[in-house]
């Protein structure tokens, strides 16, 4: 078997061909930039910003809590009626029953 030599594939691996300056290191994560006043006013925006999403977030919830608690006032006002006329209905079946009985 004999390898062919202009058959190779276009995607080889290639050696990067800028390289840094000597001394010059690229940082592993941008937090290691910050000094520690900047990371504490990293940490405080963060926090604000969590508190502010949780806020409304409450709000939302505190909504939608109340319409469905408002749906459900409403069904319970619907089924009492409906409960109060199938009473009557029945009341009325049992005289008329009890009077063709008689």
């Amino acid at each position: 078997m004999e390898a062919a030599t202009g058959d190779m594939p276009a995607y080889q691996i290639r050696t990067p061909t800028t390289t840094l300056p000597q001394g010059v290191v690229m940082a592993a994560s941008p937090g290691t930039l910050h000094s520690p006043q900047q990371m504490a006013e990293e940490a405080t925006r963060k926090r604000e910003l969590r508190l502010l999403k949780n806020r409304e977030a409450a709000r939302e919830c505190r909504r939608k809590k109340k319409e469905y608690v408002k749906c459900l006032e409403n069904r319970v006002a619907v089924l009492e009626n409906q409960n109060k006329t199938l009473i009557e209905e029945l009341k009325a079946l049992k005289d008329l029953y009890c009077h063709k009985a008689e």
